[in-house]
């Protein structure tokens, strides 16, 4: 049956097509906010289906329809919380060049107000150095990607010229940010992770240029 409107013409097709895939997306987004949640604060291991099923008001065999698995679910879950492309949901947009350095420090004052994610990746990213881990590939080809950007942005506002100094620099800056989440999760009031991440970016990027400068002088 053909769907009308009030005056009683047929609705257009791309409306009685986008209604239900938009509530589809809806959906599916709520189940990656509800496994944020629950392997948040229990690890991939311990968090249950179930109950991330119950918080995204769903049944737990709905979960497995949208998702696959519990593992298509966690990195579904890790893609959504990078701003990819997943399960429907458009991507975010990505900052680069050297823009990208402000960013970084401005996703950590985000942060600050979005504990269960910081949570999520803190958790998550720990326990997928266990062997057979099914988000061992996804940190090790995201930390690596992420290692690479840092490491062009660094040369690029910096002048700096030296590949293995510019990776060797932004896996310092990775590992800072990293180490202050949960430095910050165990306790908030001790840590101001922007004004820290701030500081090290500044920090880094002087130093390269410092470096930069000598070796033109050397020449």
């Amino acid at each position: 049956m053909v769907e009308t409107t009030r005056a009683g013409a047929p609705k257009p097709a791309a409306e009685r097509v986008q209604r239900p895939q938009a509530r589809t997306t809806e959906r599916r987004e709520a189940v990656l906010k509800a496994a944020m949640n629950v392997f948040g604060a229990r690890g991939y291991n311990k968090g249950a289906l179930v109950e991330v099923a119950e918080q995204a008001g769903m049944t737990h065999a709905g979960v497995l329809h949208h998702f696959g698995s519990k593992e298509g679910l966690l990195v579904a879950m890790l893609k959504y919380r990078d701003g990819e492309e997943v399960a429907g949901i458009p991507e975010r947009a990505q900052v680069e060049g050297p823009a990208f350095l402000q960013h970084l420090v401005d996703t950590v004052e985000e942060n600050t107000h979005r504990r269960g994610v910081v949570q999520a990746y803190s958790v998550l990213s720990g326990e997928s150095v266990t062997d057979g881990h099914p988000a061992h590939d996804y940190f090790q080809g995201r930390t690596e990607g992420l290692r690479t950007k840092i490491a062009g942005v660094l040369g690029e506002v910096s002048g700096n010229t030296d590949e293995q100094e510019l990776r060797d620099s932004a896996s310092s800056l990775i590992a800072i940010m990293d180490g202050l989440q949960v430095q910050w999760l165990l306790d908030p009031d001790a840590i101001d992770m922007p004004r820290v991440v701030g500081r090290t970016v500044d920090e880094i990027v002087e130093r390269l240029r410092a470096e930069a400068a000598q070796a033109v002088q050397a020449e």
